[in-house]
């Protein structure tokens, strides 16, 4: 893992332990700020040695061996030999949509998973575009950011629920005149949380797709077969839902949400043109 990388995934996992504090202190007081820095350490364990585990249970991901995927296997095996790679563990996902993500700590404990629809719906070439983008994410070491990120943005939903039933229920430590600070800074908590979920996510997601993309292409050899899923994807993320959480979104290689309107000013994937127009260098 590059310095840059470590300095990332660090930022990540002190900011997810101060927002349990903070959360813990609103609700708790003093008790509830000791009993939260106790769950943020555990989270952070949790975030860096199971967030592959966590992401990949949440979707239904079953591993497939050689045997029960043999054109997967095989497209994957030319990938990782190019690219220099040890081989992910290789997983499907019982998804009508055609999407992909790579997880794990780094390149000796990764996987890859595709959904059944990409599986039925794209060629050769194409797979081998969207599995070469997965591998250039393994091979750039942020397959953990993008994990520990997942693992994040799921625990920051829980805290604004938390705050949003904090404030309903009159706010958690009391004593004078901290009553109606604790509801309006639970009520604060429970808007902020969403949001900085989002932020982080955009601000992992964006970058290393373009980075991903480029170096994808190399290890394909072509940068066609990517373009033209890209293009795919994109058309299929509007007609066939897949059912993914906000907090699990960045991980795909397309945003697995169809957002309109100011979503699309939060989404954690740039837009497709502008990433095809980068594949092709038009």
């Amino acid at each position: 893992m590059t310095t840059t990388n470590y300095f990332k995934t660090a930022l990540l996992l002190g900011l997810l332990t101060g927002l349990i504090v903070v959360c813990g202190r609103l609700l708790g007081g003093t008790t509830g700020m000791v009993i939260a820095l106790g769950l943020a350490a555990v989270m952070n364990l949790v975030s860096y040695w199971f967030s592959d585990k966590i992401v990949l249970a949440r979707y239904r991901a079953a591993p497939v061996e050689p045997a029960a995927a043999p054109r997967l296997h095989a497209i994957v095996d030319r990938l990782v030999a190019r690219a220099g790679l040890p081989k992910p563990k290789l997983y499907v996902l019982p998804e009508a949509a055609p999407n992909a993500f790579a997880t794990g700590r780094n390149p000796a404990h990764a996987a890859v998973a595709v959904t059944r629809g990409l599986l039925d719906q794209m060629s050769d070439e194409e797979i081998e575009g969207v599995l070469a983008h997965e591998l250039a994410h393994v091979k750039n070491r942020d397959i953990l950011i993008a994990s520990v990120a997942a693992t994040i943005a799921g625990a920051i939903a829980v805290l604004g629920s938390m705050a949003r039933f904090g404030a309903i229920f009159g706010g958690g430590h009391t004593g004078r005149d901290e009553r109606g600070g604790n509801v309006l800074e639970l009520l604060v908590m429970a808007i902020v949380a969403p949001l900085a979920a989002l932020i982080i996510q955009m601000a992992v997601s964006r970058s290393r797709e373009y980075a991903a993309d480029a170096t994808g292409a190399q290890i394909a050899g072509s940068p066609y077969g990517l373009a033209r899923a890209l293009e795919k994807l994109d058309q299929a993320s509007h007609r066939v839902p897949l059912d993914a959480t906000p907090a699990t979104s960045h991980m795909f290689i397309v945003m697995p949400l169809s957002g309109r309107g100011v979503l699309k000013l939060f989404s954690t994937h740039p837009p497709i043109p502008e990433r095809i127009r980068r594949l092709l260098g038009r």
